[in-house]
């Protein structure tokens, strides 16, 4: 970070804040993961033969299944059309693009990693690009999981390859297979403010198992200092121009116009942002989280946009909200700010718990940092990825050709 920027509130910060202690606490009395505890077949006891196949449709029932064994959230046959059928990718691929691939044995499908074609704009070049999405696997099958990862990224018309947001063991094992890491030193760490300080405390205190007592205590310690924390961000500017908000299916020409003149721009790999495809990616059938998008438009046109995802966590209640994406004119700092507050306003106005940004570039960064976030570590790298085309390589190693964020992998583009 620029030298300039106040420092982050990281989760061991040597000031005794009551939010630390209580959040040290929580990392003290963690549960082992679910890695942790698995137990693999013991040696020499049978295992079903399982065959890898191709994803088809008629696969949506089991797979779904599946998914929901393995704690994924519940998908819809109207989201798998969505995904592919009604996908803005499919009108330039050359070939029909793969749905992913099963692991089936008599019994059943026991393990599933999907694929979603993208689009992405460098320069004046339109790439192919796909995402993997939903992968899971039953636990005794767990050492297929290279073959399903090995034919996502055998992909035949497919320049760029991305896995986001995955375990430590499929992001080694995407490494293997010769994946890299974004070239950003700072993508995994998530910045974020706490929006609700008794609510916090009391499912944090819940999830880790802490005592009724403890609970208690935790979410009396985390309110006193908290809410205080809660108004750190500083003074807020007037924004530069007029602040709207409108609803996905509003997208339309002003945003074409924004997309364009944004990839006249310093050239970056931009994962697609027409109207069509951003329509496309924010519309969630089946799924329980709420999309706010919010234009700031300066001197008649529209100057940049800022989308929030708001989601409830399933087990604990934890309401969230993300920072899905933002894009700006010439990355102008003061439409960016203006942005990043209202999105911030958004997130205390939904009844959200907590704001959440993950990746995105240096510039904006800068201006959330003087917004005191607390910092977390993301466990694993969160974005990894591999292209084909040897050029294209040797330009995103250098972390100023990206910008990368939510909107890229499937962090938001499922349910």
């Amino acid at each position: 970070m620029a030298g300039t920027t106040a420092p982050a509130r990281t989760l061991t910060h040597p000031k005794h804040h009551a939010a630390d202690i209580l959040l040290r606490l929580i990392e003290s009395r963690r549960r082992p993961s679910s890695s942790q505890t698995e137990t693999a077949p013991l040696f020499g006891s049978a295992l079903a033969p399982a065959k890898q196949r191709e994803v088809q449709f008629a696969d949506f029932a089991s797979v779904a299944r599946l998914k929901e064994r393995g704690g994924l959230a519940k998908d819809t046959l109207e989201n798998w059309h969505r995904l592919w059928r009604q996908n803005p990718a499919m009108v330039s691929v050359k070939s029909q693009p793969s749905m992913g691939w099963v692991l089936e044995t008599a019994e059943g499908i026991v393990g599933y990693q999907g694929s979603v074609p993208v689009l992405y704009q460098f320069e004046n070049r339109t790439i192919i690009a796909a995402t993997a999405a939903g992968l899971v696997i039953e636990p005794a099958y767990r050492t297929r999981c290279i073959g399903l990862l090995a034919s996502f990224y055998r992909q035949r018309d497919v320049a760029l390859f991305v896995i986001t947001h995955s375990t430590a063991s499929v992001v080694n094992q995407s490494k293997a297979l010769h994946a890299r890491s974004l070239p950003r030193p700072d993508y995994d760490k998530v910045l974020f403010w706490i929006l609700n300080a008794h609510e916090f405390a009391r499912v944090l205190a819940a999830k880790f198992g802490l005592g009724s007592g403890m609970e208690a205590a935790g979410a009396f310690l985390a309110s006193s200092a908290l809410r205080l924390d809660s108004l750190r961000r500083g003074p807020q500017s007037h924004p530069p121009g007029k602040l709207t908000q409108i609803d996905v299916n509003d997208i339309g020409d002003e945003f074409d116009a924004l997309w364009r003149r944004k990839l006249g721009e310093a050239p970056r790999l931009l994962a697609d942002r027409s109207p069509a495809s951003l329509r496309w990616h924010f519309t969630l059938p089946g799924s329980s989280s709420t999309v706010a998008v919010i234009c700031c438009h300066r001197f008649q046109r529209l100057a940049g946009y800022a989308v929030v995802l708001h989601a409830v966590d399933r087990e604990t209640g934890l309401r969230r909200s993300m920072l899905a994406d933002i894009l700006v004119e010439q990355d102008d700092p003061d439409v960016t700010e203006a942005l990043l507050d209202a999105a911030y306003s958004n997130a205390v106005a939904s009844g959200g718990h907590l704001f959440e940004v993950i990746g995105l570039p240096e510039h904006v960064r800068q201006i959330l940092m003087r917004w005191h976030p607390y910092v977390r570590t993301y466990p694993t790298d969160p974005l990894v990825y591999k292209t084909t085309d040897e050029a294209l390589a040797r330009t995103l190693a250098d972390e100023n050709a990206w910008y990368a964020g939510p909107f890229d992998g499937d962090a938001t583009l499922l349910p």
